[in-house]
């Protein structure tokens, strides 16, 4: 069994022939369970939940929208997954589970992507890393994965060493051990899975989210795994997933976590 369960359509339309392209790739990849997770933040719905200039310039989707091209796809027998990425907001807990709950999503994905104003992933903010400690930035972010993990609001936690993306990473390899441990035991408390994510290995960081190090500590404490490719072009569908697998079974892991309604089910991997 494979999965892909992160990937985008905003680089192109929210169309049937678009969908169409991605879930090609899925097929030819051998990809069994397959799902879209539009960046909630695109949605009219969710300006109750995240607000600051880089995304208001960005919301132009409606959910109504969204919801009518994935009937249309399972009209047409068309199997993939219905799913929305949303940016984890501290103190929107409510706003946030209101959403979710709005939708039949078949599973939802909770990122950190914002740490107050620094978009973190952004190139635009890039600049930002030269002017604040890196300790600290960390801290805060991983902060956000244990308070993530404790809303239990989320199926699947997206990139969760995110942070590294730029190569900027703490040199005291203690102090980020720390990090990992206290991120695992929050996760291990709650039904979030973590997935492994190939997008890294297209980033300047050049590698795998999550770290061999941190993805050992899931696996110690029995957190489920998914695997995605965090695809925003229909190519990117499953790419590297080698790679991915080969963590995984490196690591100890022999089961991935598939979803549909919410409900949940684990299959061998690979």
């Amino acid at each position: 069994m494979l999965t892909d369960y992160h990937n985008h359509l905003e680089m192109g339309t929210l169309s049937l022939d678009y969908l169409r392209q991605f879930t090609d790739m899925a097929k030819q990849k051998g990809i069994n369970s397959f799902g879209i997770s539009e960046h909630a933040y695109h949605f009219y719905q969710t300006a109750d939940i995240l607000q600051n200039p880089w995304v208001n310039e960005r919301r132009y989707y409606d959910m109504k929208d969204y919801i009518s091209l994935f009937q249309e796809a399972w009209t047409k027998e068309i199997d993939v997954k219905m799913s929305i990425e949303m940016d984890y907001t501290p103190g929107k807990h409510e706003e946030m589970k209101q959403f979710i709950q709005a939708y039949s999503f078949d599973y939802v994905i909770g990122s950190i992507h914002w740490i107050g104003d620094f978009g973190i992933d952004l190139a635009e903010y890039k600049h930002e890393w030269e002017k604040r400690d890196i300790y600290e930035i960390y801290k805060q972010y991983f902060d956000q994965v244990v308070t993530l993990a404790q809303s239990n609001l989320f199926d699947i936690i997206g990139h969760i060493d995110l942070v590294k993306i730029f190569k900027y990473v703490p040199e005291n390899e203690e102090f980020l051990l720390e990090q990992y441990e206290r991120a695992t035991d929050a996760l291990a408390e709650s039904k979030t899975c973590v997935e492994i994510s190939t997008a890294g290995i297209r980033k300047p960081v050049g590698e795998l989210y999550p770290d061999k190090r941190l993805l050992e500590k899931c696996f110690a404490k029995n957190i489920p795994i998914v695997l995605s490719s965090d695809a925003h072009f229909p190519e990117h569908v499953g790419a590297d997933f080698d790679q991915a697998i080969t963590l995984a079974k490196e690591v100890g892991y022999t089961s991935i976590m598939t979803f549909s309604k919410g409900e949940r089910q684990t299959y061998p991997l690979g």
